[in-house]
């Protein structure tokens, strides 16, 4: 039996988790610069995800690509939000 999805469901829960609190502490401490971090992170992720070999890699880099990809965009957000509170 693969317990593959399950350790996959598991990494994505901590990880987002992780990266609400990594772009909110960024964030404040920072602004938005690190917007430029998760960007080129998650186009490196993206072409893994691209050249990788198996299903089961080309699913993890994918969604580490998309990840960072979409961290770019709360980093924005989180000043908006940051400005209301």
């Amino acid at each position: 039996m693969e317990l593959i999805g399950v350790y996959f469901g598991l990494y994505v829960l901590f990880t987002i988790g992780l990266y609400h609190i990594l772009v909110v502490k960024l964030e404040a401490w920072f602004g938005v610069w690190p917007w430029i971090a998760f960007l080129l992170l998650g186009i490196a992720c993206l072409y893994f995800s691209i050249a990788a070999k198996t299903a089961t890699w080309s699913m993890w880099w994918g969604y580490n690509a998309f990840l960072n990809l979409w961290s770019v965009k709360e980093m924005f957000d989180q000043r908006k939000r940051a400005r209301q509170a």
